[in-house]
């Protein structure tokens, strides 16, 4: 609401009630969802459809590699393919109706403050050592003017899939990019904090500090990717054929598998202007 308010966007609901307003998103989406069904490691639409099929067994792309995955189909298969009802591509469709308006489509002057404006923000004031989000600090000598000189919160918004830097929007409206003071830290992600948070204050009760949130987030990673190294030997062992004689012999997984590779952070865009 706050980024269509900025960029006079207005908001038209359709009616209660009435499904058939929605038929054409519908529509989509269930093209969308057929395609996606046909990936590795799908859920189905429902648990029935779904019976014993191992989801996460057979699961293969990361949510980025999803993303990415997701926009091709729409862009580089969806619009330009022939629609059943159109008889053209979407995008043939979409070109003839811009030739027949008489003014041009609005576009953002500046792409990444049109994204920016559309983020998630919590007002923050910023304090002698920087901005504070989630018990960890951020700064940037950006915020070196507005120290102990404003009045009022600034609003600072965030990527949830990326919390390594943050966007402090200054008075004018004008958004800036502040990291984590810790440079040294890798980049995680908002489920991953908020779980974090939940278990180590389950553990100690105490409101956890920004090095024990990392290391917390970091020891997961670990177990995941030790798990996942695992599940990928167990699955490999079960496709070799073993003879007979030595069909009671099992492998025992290498103890120090986990220290046999230094651990690594999860990829992560950066959603930057370009």
């Amino acid at each position: 609401m706050r980024g269509c308010q900025e960029y006079g966007i207005q908001l038209d609901h359709r009616p209660a009630g009435q499904p058939h307003f929605g038929g054409h998103i519908e529509r989509l989406i269930g093209t969308m969802m057929g395609a996606v069904h046909l990936l590795p490691g799908t859920t189905f639409s429902d648990v029935k459809q779904k019976e014993a099929y191992p989801s996460e067994a057979r699961a293969l792309l990361t949510v980025s590699e999803l993303e990415r995955w997701l926009a091709l189909q729409i862009a580089g298969v969806y619009h330009l393919s022939l629609h059943s009802s159109l008889g053209v591509t979407p995008l043939s469709a979409w070109q003839e109706a811009m030739n027949r308006i008489s003014s041009p489509v609005r576009q953002p002057v500046d792409p990444t403050e049109f994204f920016l404006s559309f983020l998630p923000a919590l007002p923050r004031r910023v304090r002698k050592d920087g901005i504070h989000l989630w018990n960890i600090r951020y700064w940037d000598s950006v915020l070196s003017p507005w120290v102990g000189r404003l009045d009022h919160p600034l609003l600072v918004k965030y990527d949830p899939r990326n919390l390594s830097r943050i966007y402090v929007r200054d008075p004018d409206g004008r958004h800036w990019p502040v990291p984590y003071a810790d440079l040294g830290q890798p980049p995680i992600a908002l489920w991953e904090l908020e779980e974090a948070n939940q278990r180590m204050r389950q553990r100690t009760g105490a409101t956890p500090d920004q090095r024990s949130i990392f290391a917390s987030i970091l020891e997961q990673r670990r177990l995941v990717q030790n798990a996942e190294s695992l599940s990928r030997q167990r699955r490999q062992r079960e496709k070799t054929p073993i003879s007979e004689g030595s069909a009671a012999a099992t492998v025992q997984p290498d103890a120090n598998i986990s220290s046999a590779c230094e651990i690594k952070p999860y990829p992560v865009e950066l959603w930057e202007g370009e």
